[in-house]
């Protein structure tokens, strides 16, 4: 089992997901909680699509760091 990062981000009307490790793996949902949930699915399905094509399964290597500033 490997663990990607996953950004999540708050938009104007809903919140949007992106994978860095997984180019093109995305999730749109109109709370955190959805588009959680729905980009554990898009992970789930881009990386079955990935293997179907016999495309190589990118290695997790992004990883969080928060920053301070004034």
């Amino acid at each position: 089992m490997k663990e990607y990062l996953v950004i999540i981000e708050k938009g104007p009307t809903s919140y949007g997901a992106y994978v860095p490790d997984l180019p093109g793996c995305i999730a749109v949902g109109k709370t955190h909680k959805e588009v959680a949930q729905l980009i554990e699915q898009a992970i789930e399905f881009h990386i079955e699509g990935m293997k179907e094509d016999g495309e190589p399964i990118p290695e997790p290597h992004s990883t969080p760091m928060q920053v301070m500033v004034a």
